[in-house]
């Protein structure tokens, strides 16, 4: 027993002498600790969890939501900072040019090794599309996005939703029906209780549009239409051929018809590879900031913000590859065209030359 309470002793006095030699340090880890202990009993607000925008102002259009209004002030950042960086534009970059032609000179250099001639032609929808996605996946990381908003009251179908739950659906004599709970009167009354008279509900002001599935579904409409653009442009009426082939015979007919079928699904199914890949990764990352806020406010959620920031980097990185590898394979048989063509002229005219 003498023992431990010397132990205990020593390192007590360890720990004094540590703080006497750093008394900053040992106020700044003291204030760390004060401030952990005091968030786990703080009261905290359950985050605010919604799948899509959510309209902003009460009497104003049902089209403004949060996520829009996002969007519009990430479209003017984008133009701003490229006005900052085209500007007085020297010779020898400094400051924010510098920085900037980095980042175009690094992007165009992956638009070249993957599209190759074709690069010029893609770069500037794909690079418009990565500064885009990464300053909406980072908006969400600012404080006060998703924390400063406005209180709404409730619609009068809202009330309902409890009651709506209550009821299940089941199978009598072969038909599906609705059923009500035994108790209906304390069902009917349950759901009104969430949303009594003049009780509200909180809607953010800002909302990062890469958690929003609208815009993330917009995106990848607008990415896929392009590609279709693309291969017309670069092949004509002929570039449909891949969808509706009609080509051969028999067996190898049906073949073809098939794998035009597939190729048309696949068509269709990059915009949801694209919708939800994005919107997945944002929103989730949103959702476990959120919860480690309100679990603990301070210091808990740094590890999941740093995290959170390199997702959002990479999430827009991908979205840029993947844009430039199926513009690139959209007209890849149409550079081979022209490359044969040119391999042609040139045997005719060492012919010619015979």
């Amino acid at each position: 027993m003498q023992s431990v309470q010397n132990y205990f002793k020593k390192v007590l006095e360890g720990f004094m002498t540590w703080v006497s030699d750093n008394p900053r340090r040992a106020a700044i880890w003291g204030g760390a600790i004060l401030l952990f202990i005091i968030g786990l009993f703080l009261p905290k607000t359950p985050p605010h969890v919604a799948l899509s925008g959510e309209q902003v102002f009460i009497n104003g259009p049902a089209w403004l939501t949060n996520s829009i209004l996002t969007t519009v002030v990430v479209d003017i950042l984008i133009v701003v900072l490229a006005l900052l960086a085209t500007t007085g534009m020297k010779l020898v970059p400094t400051g924010w040019q510098n920085f900037m032609e980095m980042v175009v000179e690094y992007l165009y250099g992956l638009a070249e090794s993957v599209a190759g001639a074709n690069a010029r032609k893609f770069f500037p929808w794909v690079t418009t599309v990565f500064l885009f996605v990464i300053i909406s996946n980072w908006s969400g990381l600012i404080p006060g996005v998703g924390s400063f908003g406005v209180w709404h009251p409730y619609h009068d179908k809202e009330g309902e939703h409890a009651l709506v739950l209550s009821e299940k659906l089941a199978m009598v004599d072969g038909t599906l029906v609705w059923t009500q709970p035994e108790n209906q009167e304390i069902a009917g009354e349950a759901a009104p209780a969430a949303a009594a008279e003049g009780d509200k509900k909180f809607i953010p002001m800002f909302r990062a549009p890469s958690a929003d599935l609208n815009t993330t579904f917009a995106l990848g409409l607008t990415i896929v239409f392009m590609v279709q653009v693309w291969g017309v442009q670069a092949l004509g009426g002929s570039y449909f051929k891949k969808f509706f082939n009609f080509s051969g015979t028999g067996f190898m007919k049906g073949i073809n018809i098939f794998v035009g079928l597939l190729e048309l699904i696949s068509e269709f199914s990059r915009i949801l590879a694209f919708g939800f890949r994005l919107f997945g990764n944002i929103f989730a990352g949103e959702i476990i900031l959120f919860t480690m806020a309100f679990l603990v406010p301070f210091f808990l959620p740094i590890p999941f913000y740093i995290l959170e920031i390199f997702v959002g980097f990479v999430q827009a990185l991908v979205f840029f590859m993947l844009a430039l590898v199926f513009f690139s394979m959209s007209v890849i048989s149409h550079g081979d065209h022209h490359d044969d063509h040119g391999h042609a002229e040139h045997g005719h005219g060492a012919a010619a030359a015979h």
